[in-house]
């Protein structure tokens, strides 16, 4: 076979050689706890949806650091025999940078587990009333930019349902044995209650 006739089939070959990529798959909650009783499911993803929360109780830590935050809480949960549920909840800020994280709460199974109050130094067990509101949930990590892609999505929601945020909440689904790309999170704007 002459040169010129092998130089004309290597696109072929090189067609021939490349496989098609799978489409990606669609968002799936990775479930590595159980959910407060009542609470809904993650999602839908990559959109914003409204959604109602049961009334719940929770202990809740100022602390700023994620780290710092998680463990004090794990041995609060550890200490008084507290099943682990999912979400990890986080109060977060919207500042010119992006979220500021302003503390973090580990949810109970229900309002039968634990007594609201001080529970030691850092950490308060409170209950929290039901409530609405507009939640974007993503798969993948925490980063800022997806961060940011749910705070444009749910401000425009709020801008065009002409509702009000009375503060704004990151929950977080999975912990460090989920990969981050599998990981579930959820930026709600919880809204102001309507009067009835």
């Amino acid at each position: 076979m002459k040169l010129a006739t092998l130089l004309t089939l290597i696109p072929f070959f090189a067609a021939c050689a490349q496989r098609p990529e799978a489409p990606a798959a669609a968002p799936a909650y990775v479930s590595e706890a159980p959910l407060p009783e009542g609470w809904p499911q993650p999602g839908p993803y990559n959109q914003v949806s409204a959604k109602s929360y049961p009334a719940y109780r929770a202990a809740f830590t100022t602390g700023k650091g994620e780290t710092g935050s998680f463990w004090t809480l794990f041995m609060h949960i550890k200490r008084n025999d507290i099943p682990m549920t999912a979400p990890v909840e986080m109060a977060v800020t919207p500042s010119a940078s992006g979220l500021d994280r302003a503390g973090m709460a580990f949810l109970y199974q229900n309002d039968q587990v634990g007594q609201p109050g001080a529970a030691g130094r850092s950490v308060e067990v409170r209950d929290v009333a039901a409530h609405k509101v507009l939640s974007y949930t993503w798969q993948g990590p925490d980063s800022k930019a997806n961060q940011a892609t749910a705070r444009a999505a749910l401000e425009a929601a709020l801008a065009q349902r002409k509702q009000t945020a009375t503060s704004f909440r990151l929950l977080g689904y999975n912990g460090p044995g989920t990969p981050r790309a599998k990981a579930t999170w959820e930026l709600q704007a919880v809204l102001a209650a309507q009067p009835e």
